[in-house]
């Protein structure tokens, strides 16, 4: 009965979405006000629909109806209850449905706005995000469809389908599959989520866009409708591309975070497009300028998004992150070319409408350095788009499926962020219009002095390394002139006010929450990078073969083999774990216990490090063999990864900062509302 439920509920949400395109463009064509709300409300039901779909799914997951399918391939008995629920993501179908579940949010949400000044784009907006949301809908429905039923026939063939087949009875396995290794992880309960808010969140803004297209507004309205929807977008994102490589770093036992796996890069080529876009709108708002160009950055993002579900569904690129071979990959491309070739008719129609009537007077200026900035976020997506996507044409013309690996990922994209970096110390005190070199040396000479401390610092300690040297301090610098805005800034409120100077910075910040959030999104970045910079320039390893109370040395410490034990799991496991004392210049730290997992189900293994961490480094160590009847002798794998703890820590000022630039202002819905009523 619950089967039948979800597939009708999302049956009925496919209808809904259908209806609502079509009320949408009745309204265009009769100006009825009664057929814009009922597409709306049409658009609210969908979310209502799916959820009902989605909470069918999850009582089928965890009340194990291994009848059903995708139950039976993404569950089994043994698995703990909060994987049975993450399991709605784990699988194809069920993961195209979660995902439709997220959209149907957004756009509920947007929906219930008021649209009294912005009639105009309304229904443009439905069709463009409900189509979308069709597309999406439709592939789950007729090709992956979660609900589908088992079925035994007289010859003991299985098959599946919601329809009975003829001669057929329900088949119930006595167990599922269950989940890959893989994803048998907490971040399984909050990295797919995030990564997919972030995905389908930049539909919205995507959707105002082409709409504002469609009738021709030269106002930047969608712009400041969009500008949270945006920032929130890109805040989930940038979340599920952090948590991705925790993951990594806690499951995947290579060391590392990021390996520029291709649909690693199928998620961050978005990501470098949203962020142009956040920075270049602030110059469409303050100076009129850049309106094409956001728009095509608005459209590439979109774009992005939907190339980076078809990389992750397809199965055309081998990846530990992407689904089974499928065969909705025709259909992703075929969408990926009409919405994208539809778009762009769409912004050659409307070229001349968004011609910019303030030309850039200077390259030294906020809006030169805005460019500039957005010509490298271009460059590095090149660089990840060609490195994708090579694979695929190397097949084409050679037969042969040719990758390319990390190195020339850092090679085209390692000089281009540290001119980002640069960029980044730079812009804040570049002026608006037209700048001079000598106000900006005026500017920016005591964050300079602050800044090269700290490569001098390091020659000192005896670190030779130039590359390392100037990346930290070009980090260093980006971070001595972000303080110093925020000193200047709340220097110049407390002169002008009776304020104590904690408090005229408290003001400023709550006053300009967009600027100096977005100054906190640059710290963020800073700490990102300098754990970047110690772990890819001065990472160690060693691997060695020891025996009980033998030890392995690395950097300080001192790793000394105490015992091995090997104990069955009761879900479906079988743990063989190590126990090592660390010691620090011989000076007892902890113990550390990595082990191997070993699923009996799924017959694979898993290898689970085990991680001393300090602000300083971490000490990573991975079991990778011993001796089943003789335990005496065992083999490690250690990595000394200093300051990569920064990197999470820039992760939580990624968080704070972007909240501070996205928290809702009365002074901003006043502005809305005034060129609204104009």
């Amino acid at each position: 009965m619950i089967v039948y439920i979800g597939y009708i509920t999302l049956l009925l949400s496919f209808v809904c979405t259908i209806y609502s395109i079509f009320a949408a463009r009745k309204y265009i064509k009769t100006k009825q006000i009664k057929w814009i709300d009922s597409s709306s409300h049409s658009a609210i039901a969908v979310w209502v629909l799916l959820t009902l779909s989605c909470m069918s799914l999850v009582y089928l997951l965890t009340h194990g109806h291994f009848e059903v399918e995708y139950v039976a391939t993404v569950t089994n008995i043994t698995m703990p209850s909060y994987l049975k629920v993450t399991a709605l993501w784990g699988g194809q179908s069920g993961s195209l449905l979660f995902w439709s579940w997220l959209m149907s949010t957004y756009i509920a949400i947007t929906m219930m706005r008021n649209w009294q000044h912005e009639r105009d784009i309304q229904p443009h907006v439905i069709t463009v995000s409900m189509l979308t949301l069709m597309f999406f809908i439709m592939l789950n429905l007729f090709i992956e469809n979660p609900f589908k039923l088992l079925w035994i026939d007289s010859t003991e063939r299985i098959s599946s389908s919601i329809i009975r087949p003829p001669q057929s009875t329900v088949f119930t396995p006595e167990d599922g599959i269950g989940l890959n290794p893989l994803l048998r992880h907490p971040g399984m309960i909050i990295h797919p989520p995030m990564l997919y808010l972030g995905f389908v969140g930049f539909v919205i803004p995507y959707s105002f866009a082409i709409g504002a297209l469609i009738v021709k507004r030269q106002d930047n309205m969608w712009i400041r409708i969009t500008r949270r929807w945006t920032l929130v977008a890109w805040l989930f994102l940038s979340l599920g591309l952090l948590l991705g490589g925790r993951w990594a770093y806690d499951v995947l036992g290579w060391g590392g975070y990021w390996g520029w796996d291709p649909v690693e890069i199928a998620a961050f080529m978005p990501w470098l497009t949203g962020t142009a876009f956040l920075h270049s709108v602030i110059i469409q708002e303050k100076q009129e300028m850049f309106k094409r160009w956001n728009m095509i950055l608005i459209i590439l993002t979109y774009a992005l998004v939907i190339f980076g579900t078809f990389l992750t569904r397809s199965g055309v690129l081998s990846s530990v992150h992407s689904f089974a071979q499928s065969s909705i990959g025709p259909l992703f491309f075929v969408f990926i070319s009409l919405s994208f070739s539809t778009s762009l008719l769409l912004l050659l129609r409307g070229w001349n409408h968004l011609q910019t009537q303030k030309p850039l007077t200077s390259w030294m200026s906020r809006e030169g350095f805005f460019l500039i900035n957005n010509m490298l976020f271009m460059g590095i997506l090149t660089a990840c788009f060609w490195g994708t996507i090579y694979p695929l044409i190397s097949e084409i013309f050679t037969g042969q499926k040719i990758t390319v690996g990390p190195p020339y990922y850092e090679r085209t994209t390692g000089p281009q962020f540290a001119a980002l970096l640069l960029l980044m110390g730079i812009a804040p005190l570049v002026a608006w219009r037209i700048s001079t070199v000598k106000r900006l040396g005026y500017l920016i000479w005591r964050p300079t002095i602050i800044s090269l401390l700290i490569p001098l610092a390091l020659i000192l300690r005896g670190v030779t390394n130039l590359t390392a040297l100037l990346s930290l301090w070009l980090a260093t610098l980006v971070f001595c002139v972000t303080l110093y805005e925020f000193y200047r800034g709340a220097l110049a409120r407390q002169n002008s006010s009776e304020e104590n100077f904690m408090q005229s910075l408290w003001e400023l910040v709550e006053k300009n929450r967009r600027r100096y959030g977005g100054y906190i999104v640059h710290l963020g970045v800073v700490f990102i990078s300098i754990g970047i910079i110690g772990i890819e320039m001065f990472q160690q390893e060693t691997q060695k073969t020891i025996s009980l109370n033998e030890s392995i040395n690395i950097g300080q410490y001192s790793l000394v083999y105490k015992n091995l034990s090997e104990l069955p799991q009761n879900d479906g496991r079988f743990i063989t774990k190590a126990t090592l004392a660390i010691y620090k210049n011989d000076t007892f730290v902890t113990n550390i216990q990595p082990q191997r997992d070993y699923y009996i189900q799924n017959q694979q293994r898993m290898t689970i490090p085990d991680v001393y961490s300090t602000l300083e480094s971490d000490l990573y160590v991975l079991l990778i063999d011993w001796k089943p009847i003789d335990t005496q002798q065992a083999t490690f794998k250690i990595y000394l990864n200093p300051l990569i703890n920064w990197v999470w820590v820039g992760g939580l000022l990624f968080i704070v900062g972007t909240l501070i630039a996205a928290w809702p202002d009365k002074r901003d819905d006043i502005i809305l509302k005034l060129h609204s009523s104009t």
